[in-house]
């Protein structure tokens, strides 16, 4: 791999980079501290200016059609392709992931331009039949407004390329808005923007302060649509703000994804579903098992499997080609991550392998790691961990895994491994969750709703839904007579 240069990057507002004369904010690699960019510490006014920019862009935008539109997409998505190895390379260093990682989230994210490249062809209305002579009943799909993209760190690309995708498709113009820890990959998405030819104002970055930032998106009435991936917390916030003007909001929230293997599963299966699951990005999806729950049958012979799978997995600095598990974030999500074990351990739990943190050059590492004989007294099992940690549950039955599973304020995934259909499919409509891997650890793709039940969120993403949150419906009665 080879290793790109500290730069001074700049935000993009109406097709122009603007940013040089304001105050800097370092962004660095959790893998060993070092300084591998900064951006512009942006506020109320550079949100204000990107706001302006779109709303100005809006109306020409939304009148291009879609096939038009169409065209910018699958150049970006072309570009994406392109330059999928300095993605990559940007991603590994501002936020850790390991290499091999970064290069699948670049082919994942660009996905999802390909596919709301042609989803948006298809956005289509209907006609309904009249109830009385002399009228004709339509209904008219138009695209909502000024969008507003605030990503999170754990997924850069993919975050940001699952919200502009639909957005741009329908015909709304895009403010993005990424995270302070990573917000480098949106940058050179921005850059890969302009190479596509997207007309000034069409989309829009903003770095600095995601308080002052979004607080400003929030009250201004030009933005018409939030889109919003992040924690619970400030989605419930951003709830309370959109009130004042109805605002609409899609929220992809936090998960606590239990994952259940039945007595009849297919163990190997399991071991190898849980580790791609749980330990992708060091465990830091929302998406990822935090609470495995085994039925006694085949729960020592499971906690033995996933023990050695998970002994051979590589920890160390992502952009060395071999290794499997980057660093965490920072440093608080490595105290997180410490409590919870601890917290386990005093409550009667046993660590299996790992349940340290690694002192490694400065980076912030913790050993991949299973807990076993936890209990929902632990802290681990009712908050999200987070991390590279496993911890496991023997249950004695399929209606004590749905009890447990679905004992969380959130909704987002869960993973059930049977071998039984029958057994699996009344297990799982049971289970409140927006999203199921039935023996499959890896559930996500372009072409399929994600989203969350409960606390988890509001609104789908992907799919043939993810375009309709950038739509408004407009009835048409039309009098003929």
């Amino acid at each position: 791999m080879t290793v790109l240069k500290m730069e001074n990057y700049l935000m993009n507002i109406n097709g122009e980079w603007v940013g040089k004369d304001l105050k800097t904010k370092d962004v660095t690699n959790p893998a060993n501290g070092e300084i591998v960019g900064t951006v512009p510490n942006g506020g109320e006014a550079e949100a204000e200016q990107a706001i302006d920019a779109a709303f100005e862009a809006f109306q020409s935008w939304s009148e291009t059609n879609a096939h038009e539109r169409a065209g910018y997409l699958k150049r970006l998505n072309q570009l994406m392709l392109e330059n999928e190895e300095e993605l990559a390379q940007i991603m590994t260093l501002e936020m850790g992931k390991p290499i091999n990682e970064s290069r699948g989230e670049v082919k994942y994210a660009a996905s999802f331009i390909e596919w709301f490249a042609e989803e948006g062809k298809r956005v289509y209305g209907e006609t309904i039949p009249a109830h009385k002579a002399g009228k004709r009943l339509q209904v008219w799909k138009k695209p909502v407004g000024v969008v507003a993209a605030i990503t999170p760190w754990n997924f850069p690309a993919a975050m940001l390329t699952r919200k502009m995708g639909p957005a741009l498709a329908a015909g709304c113009t895009v403010i993005m808005k990424p995270s302070g820890e990573s917000p480098l990959t949106a940058v050179k998405l921005m850059e890969l923007c302009e190479e596509a030819g997207f007309p000034k104002g069409v989309v829009n970055l903003v770095t600095g302060s995601s308080s002052k930032i979004a607080k400003t998106i929030m009250e201004n009435n030009k933005v018409r649509k939030v889109t919003f991936t992040g924690s619970t917390e400030v989605g419930k916030l951003l709830i309370k703000q959109s009130a004042e003007q109805v605002k609409n909001v899609s929220l992809e929230l936090g998960g606590h994804a239990p994952l259940v293997v039945l007595d009849d599963a297919n163990v190997d299966l399991a071991v190898k579903g849980t580790v791609a699951s749980k330990f992708r990005n060091a465990g830091q999806t929302c998406i990822c098992a935090n609470r495995v729950y085994v039925q006694a049958g085949i729960y020592d012979e499971f906690v033995e499997k996933l023990s050695q799978a998970v002994k051979e997995l590589k920890v160390g600095d992502g952009t060395d080609e071999s290794v499997d598990i980057g660093p965490l974030i920072n440093q608080d999500g490595l105290d997180k991550v410490k409590r919870h074990v601890d917290d386990a351990v005093s409550k009667g739990a046993t660590v299996v392998s790992g349940g340290e943190p690694i002192s490694d050059n400065g980076g912030v590492f913790y050993q991949p790691t299973v807990v076993k004989d936890v209990d929902n007294s632990m802290v681990i099992m009712h908050e999200e961990t987070f991390g590279p940690v496993t911890p496991v549950q023997q249950i004695a039955s399929d209606e004590e895994a749905v009890k447990l599973a679905n004992d969380t304020p959130y909704g987002l995934a869960a993973y059930v491994f049977t071998e039984n259909v029958a057994r699996g499919m009344k297990l799982i409509e049971k289970l409140d969750f927006g999203i199921v891997g039935w023996n499959d650890g890896a559930p996500s793709a372009a072409q399929v709703p994600f989203g969350g039940m409960k606390e988890s969120g509001i609104g789908r993403e992907g799919g043939h839904e993810g375009i309709e949150e950038f739509v408004e419906s407009q009835y048409v009665s039309i009098g003929m007579e």
